[in-house]
């Protein structure tokens, strides 16, 4: 059950590993005496709004919100034109709703919503066809305005450019780099106890060794388990309603063991000790028992207020670095051949869910980004995100807080080539730890150039299409200069080693071990 549990996670964290949001704006609405803003979700790549509220055009607003304007008729062409329009959401389309409205002649269309607020979208054929600014904005939101200014209503639409760089990338930056490193260290002293030890056993059939890690080691189960990622991620495009409640509960369940994993580690390296007490032939530890109750109930907590943005989010970090240092500890690559084969995998994966399906899907947006965003009726989403608030966003509360966000995903990728470079770093007896803190600064240049290109661009960027060439050639290049690239390649199989010798001493080049095997 818990191989399953962990199993199923990790799918989940690599299904969405990056997140879009909304695409947020200002609605200005003034009678001359009194106004008031609110916020407002548009497409600035379909119908752009002017940058500042001086730049933009002021219109009279006449309210239709008894209808949702799916047809013309009951519209006369003379109450529209040359004005904003308001309409209720809902019975059809985006697009269906701008093109009415711009054939009566409309200037703006606003889409009033008593559900979440999404991004508007529609077939790539209907773009071009729609000229006229569209916005959504919340029904209780017009329903105040009406009742604060009354009549002669006049409105602007106008989306401040907000800032690129925001101190919130360094944030999540330092989270991502020290995270890598804890979690690949703490593999290494694993892997360093159990040679110490001698507790080293031969992975069987099932790729499970005795401590409870998982390893993969067939190329056959890696291009399955990539698979099995693709499948899971088209089930969440099509039954995202369900499934996104299911993958809450195992989040849960994941970060409350993952929590207790961490926290025990530590008790564990300060001495502190533990009592333990029997009920029929059944052994528990007081110790054990306290901080299960302690990780269940902040797992349980976290659940319960996982939608309060004002501060859940650090929660949710620290579960998170809890979530992503476990699964780099317990789930291990054997060799650089598997490391190789499931980052280039993954890369592919990435790629072709971000940039290739929105030539296949129905409204053009990737299922990728369809699967962060959810279905327009719940505002649920996926919380396997490091989410940092933008500080640069602070005083604009119109539309919540906005977030500088990263996948789990492309902190565990990476990482599972960094925990292995520890843990050769080990079987070799390298004192400079060459390996592992090669593949450190190679991670840590390869997110500061996936921010650098996301600024320049202005759009989310696939992680993993800048870490996995770094990271894998950095490792590539140190083992091929040090001449140990065939160990390297090969790993180990976790055999019993008759002596404690390490397996290639710290600047040795010879690639023979006097018979043993790596």
């Amino acid at each position: 059950m818990e191989r399953a549990v962990k199993t199923i996670t990790l799918l989940v964290v690599f299904v969405a590993s990056q997140q879009v949001n909304c695409q947020e704006a200002i609605l200005h609405i003034s009678n001359g005496i009194k106004d008031r803003e609110y916020c407002i979700v548009h497409n600035h790549s379909w119908t752009p709004l002017s940058q500042s509220l001086d730049a933009a055009i002021q219109f009279p607003l006449v309210n239709l919100t008894s209808t949702t304007l799916c047809n013309g008729s009951g519209v006369g062409p003379d109450v529209v034109r040359g004005k904003a329009v308001v309409v209720m959401r809902g019975d059809c389309d985006f697009s269906q709703k701008a093109l009415i409205a711009q054939r009566l002649g409309a200037t703006t269309l606003l889409i009033a919503s008593n559900i979440t607020l999404i991004t508007p979208s529609a077939n790539e054929s209907e773009y071009a066809k729609v000229t006229i600014p569209l916005a959504l904005m919340r029904f209780r939101d017009f329903l105040e305005a009406e009742q604060v200014i009354g009549e002669g209503m006049t409105v602007k639409l106008y989306a401040p450019t907000p800032a690129k760089i925001d101190p919130s990338i360094a944030v999540i930056l330092l989270i991502a780099i020290v995270t890598v490193a804890l979690g690949g260290y703490w593999s290494g002293a694993c892997e360093s106890d159990r040679l110490n030890n001698g507790t080293a056993m031969e992975v069987g059939e099932e790729g499970k060794a005795d401590s409870g890690e998982l390893s993969l080691y067939s190329p056959l189960k890696v291009v399955f388990f990539v698979a099995m990622m693709c499948g899971m991620l088209v089930l969440m495009y099509y039954f995202y309603n369900v499934l996104v409640y299911i993958i809450i509960a195992i989040f849960c369940m994941a970060c409350a063991s993952a929590l207790f994993s961490c926290i025990d580690a530590v008790m564990d390296k300060i001495g502190c000790g533990t009592v333990s007490f029997s009920i029929r032939n059944w052994n528990f530890s007081v110790r054990s028992l306290i901080l299960a109750a302690v990780c269940i109930s902040i797992a349980v907590f976290w659940a319960v207020n996982r939608n309060e943005d004002r501060w859940i989010w650090i929660l949710q970090d620290l579960l998170g670095v809890a979530f992503c240092l476990n699964f780099m500890k317990t789930i291990s690559l054997s060799n650089f051949k598997i490391c190789v084969i499931l980052l280039s995998l993954l890369l592919v994966y990435d790629v072709f869910f971000v940039f290739i399906t929105p030539f296949f899907t129905k409204n053009g947006v990737s299922i990728m980004v369809q699967v962060a965003l959810g279905p327009d009726a719940s505002g649920e989403k996926l919380p396997v995100v490091m989410r940092v608030p933008r500080f640069s966003a602070w005083a604009q509360n119109l539309c919540g807080m906005q977030f500088s966000i990263l996948g789990y995903g492309d902190i565990i990728v990476p990482g599972l080539l960094v925990a292995y470079c520890s843990r050769f770093d080990v079987w070799i007896n390298s004192t400079k730890k060459i390996y592992f803190v090669s593949c450190c600064i190679a991670y840590l240049f390869g997110m500061i150039l996936t921010f650098v290109v996301m600024l320049l661009s202005g759009m989310g960027q696939p992680a993993l299409l800048y870490l996995v060439p770094f990271t894998l050639i950095t490792s590539a290049v140190v083992a091929a200069c040090r001449g140990e690239m065939k160990h390297f390649w090969a790993g180990t199989t976790y055999e019993v080693l008759d002596s404690r010798e390490p397996l290639l001493p710290e600047g040795r080049t010879n690639c023979s071990v006097g018979g043993e095997r790596c």
